[in-house]
């Protein structure tokens, strides 16, 4: 891997379970990692213990007075302070190019196989897969690419994404730059919140379908966010999404025999749109 990049993976209360840093060696990656916790975490300890100096920590509540969290609860649980205090980490580390993740990845997937056709498949050159996403950045005026989730393949082989494309949205894992930085609003939902929101100011906010993460079940996982999903519920984490975009995402349903609530997205209402010149 290049010098000027580095996996940065959001930790918090769970040192025990590295998911996401043995499934990022096992699958092939060499390049740097760094664990970013901050430090109102009771298990720092035990994470300074493990990763010594790739483990990076930030001031919480400065983070907090820094970023538009959406609201004054006061309530310091979110992933948003981590994901925009990265930015500066990375150049704090010399990384003019880095990837921001969660820490509950347990494999990375392809989505089709060399014919295009819609396969799982587990992934054991990391690198080269990084690599080629970093081409295409460098080469674009792309502001953030995702991999895909499997929430993202609805539907199987009949789904609306049983093919290579690039998707209009980015959620959960970034390819960023430090000469482009964002910044990550809303403390809930705040990966929906800021792509539908730079979205529709012409910022390039992209999902590749080539890629899939595979995540262990959120709320069935101890610590992390989960304690905060089942205090507020799905309603209430949607709702920050339409707050900062009222004129484009609602609260709906999602599913149709287990149904769960979540925000919807009118696309037509969200991104600008070029006229093609008659």
């Amino acid at each position: 891997m290049r010098n000027d990049f580095a996996i940065f993976i959001m930790v918090y209360g769970r040192p025990d379970k590295d998911w996401t840093y043995r499934t990022l060696r096992k699958s092939g990656y060499t390049g740097d990692i760094f664990c970013v916790a901050d430090n109102t975490d009771e298990a720092l300890p035990e994470y300074k213990a493990k990763y010594k100096e790739r483990l990076l920590v930030f001031d919480k509540l400065e983070a907090y007075k820094k970023f538009d969290s959406g609201d004054n609860s006061g309530d310091l649980r979110s992933s948003m302070y981590s994901a925009n205090t990265i930015f500066d980490l990375a150049k704090q580390q010399g990384k003019k190019y880095f990837m921001i993740m969660c820490d509950d990845y347990t494999q990375f997937q392809y989505s089709f196989n060399s014919k295009f056709q819609f396969i799982s498949s587990q992934i054991h050159r990391l690198d080269d897969v990084i690599n080629g996403l970093l081409e295409f950045y460098i080469n674009t005026p792309t502001t953030t690419i995702a991999f895909a989730q499997g929430g993202d393949f609805m539907g199987g082989k009949e789904g609306s994404n049983a093919e290579p494309k690039l998707m209009r949205k980015a959620m959960n894992s970034f390819l960023c730059s430090t000469d482009r930085p964002f910044q990550f609003v809303g403390r809930m939902n705040e990966d929906v919140t800021t792509y539908v929101r730079l979205g529709s100011q012409g910022y390039l906010f992209f999902t590749t379908t080539l890629i899939k993460i595979i995540q262990t079940m959120h709320q069935s996982q101890a610590s992390g966010l989960t304690d905060m999903y089942l205090d507020y519920g799905t309603y209430v984490k949607s709702f920050f999404s339409v707050m900062y975009n009222p004129s484009c995402i609602k609260v709906s349903q999602l599913g149709t025999v287990h149904k769960r609530i979540h925000h919807k997205i009118d696309w037509s209402k969200v991104a600008p749109k070029i006229l093609r010149q008659q």
